[in-house]
């Protein structure tokens, strides 16, 4: 039988719930479906603000006596804001599961937006945003992905910036609140020691008489951009460079290739561009590549640090692995150790409350469905060394190529025939 049971209000509201006998404690969630990406441009960075404010005071509870209410229970509160959701959760004893959820439904429902703490909470998230651009490793990739979603609103910070960030009020926050903290908008899930039927009451006592709230528009899809920029910034030591390439949406029915291949080409320290760029010639310390995915669109992107005057080699290098992976199929001893990897990596990021909580709340998001471990597993053993290489021939072409480089530059250029592979 199925530990995850979904159930649906008259409202809208989703409820999910995933049984651990084994556990003790219990993860509970209300996710959103709605984070950066929903946001109008004069409203970026709304979203995030909002997630600060909701734990600065409701009508019933001070900032202080939020926390006090939380460690009374030896609860731990979070919350996130992502491009496309929005997630406040709680962590706690089994016992103390009705508590837990009725402080996180008071934030959720009654914030005050008081606007003392707007003004205050502003310029805290403003130092934030120069917190990012004092990163060079983070400010190379916002860098990135503002130019390759260029127009779109997945191409705007989470955080927003300093001009929209600095005029927020009270007025604009509650509009943009009441638009999307509606239960049509929102699943709730919860996973650890639980009974479905006792979550499903705590969550219709909380919402079960909130009107489900009106329907929201999709967007536009995202365009990818296939730029080439160059940014000098003379006062680093590294160049911090960004190379990307369009690549599919959550669902897809190519996921799992493509899993394999960001895991071969730079997952792990096994991967191509950990072996070849940090091991074999130490030309740099943090070498990787990751997968974005949303609901209709992806990136797959590498970032490197290295040396001023190694730039253009590692480019060359990354570019080399990407010429590698669409001309020659992976040896089976190779795409063995990439699904060993991938299963064994899932297998340990699923092993606490909090993780499953999450992971039932992303599922329902992007499949509407929960996918078992096991079905996963057996979709990461059915890759073949020959979806992989299609994938790659798909992806890495020159003409579809993005990079961003960032730091003291000395003179360095690119064209787009730099970008052959």
């Amino acid at each position: 039988m199925p530990s995850v049971r979904k159930d649906v209000l008259p409202n809208g509201l989703t409820v999910l719930t995933e049984s651990m006998p084994a556990v003790r404690s219990v993860a509970i969630g209300i996710w959103l479906r709605t984070g950066s990406r929903e946001e109008r441009p004069e409203e970026n960075g709304v979203s995030h603000f909002i997630e600060h404010m909701l734990f600065k005071g409701t009508k019933d509870r001070s900032a202080e006596q939020i926390a006090r209410a939380a460690d009374s229970i030896g609860g731990h509160l979070d919350a996130f804001t992502a491009k496309e959701t929005t997630s406040f959760s709680i962590k706690a004893l089994d016992e103390h599961l009705p508590r837990a959820f009725a402080i996180l439904a008071d934030l959720v429902k009654n914030p005050l937006f008081d606007s003392k703490h707007i003004a205050n909470e502003s310029r805290v998230i403003q130092e934030e945003i120069k917190m990012v651009e004092d990163t060079p490793d983070d400010l190379v990739h916002e860098i990135f992905t503002q130019t390759y979603w260029r127009g779109h609103a997945l191409g705007r910070p989470i955080l927003g910036t300093r001009h929209t960030v600095g005029s927020f009020d009270r007025r604009r926050l509650i509009s943009y609140f009441r638009r999307h903290y509606t239960p049509n908008n929102m699943l709730i899930a919860a996973a650890g020691h639980v009974q479905p039927a006792r979550v499903v009451d705590l969550v219709a006592k909380e919402f079960g008489d909130r009107p489900a709230g009106p329907a929201l528009a999709s967007g536009p899809v995202p365009v990818p951009h296939p730029h080439i920029q160059v940014r000098r910034k003379k006062d680093l030591e590294q160049v911090h460079l960004c190379v990307g390439a369009p690549s599919y949406p959550q669902s897809h029915k190519n996921r799992f290739p493509a899993y394999i291949l960001n895991s071969v080409l730079g997952g792990g320290m096994s991967s191509h561009l950990f072996q070849n760029i940090r091991e074999k010639r130490g030309l740099a310390y943090a070498v990787f590549s990751s997968l974005s995915s949303f609901h209709d669109a992806g990136c797959l992107s590498v970032y490197a640090g290295t040396a001023t005057d190694k730039a253009r080699q590692v480019i060359e290098l990354v570019l080399a692995e990407f010429c590698e992976l669409k001309s020659n199929p992976l040896s089976e001893e190779e795409l063995q150790r990439a699904k060993d990897y991938l299963k064994g990596s899932l297998l340990l990021s699923l092993e606490s409350s909090s993780s499953r909580m999450g992971n039932v709340a992303r599922q329902e998001m992007y499949f509407g469905r929960y996918i078992s471990q096991d079905e996963i597993a057996r979709r990461v053993d059915a890759v073949t060394a020959e979806q992989v290489l299609a994938v790659a021939r798909e992806f890495f072409h020159p003409d579809r190529l993005a990079i961003t480089v960032l730091g003291p530059l000395n003179g360095l250029r690119l064209s787009r025939a730099d970008l052959a592979c």
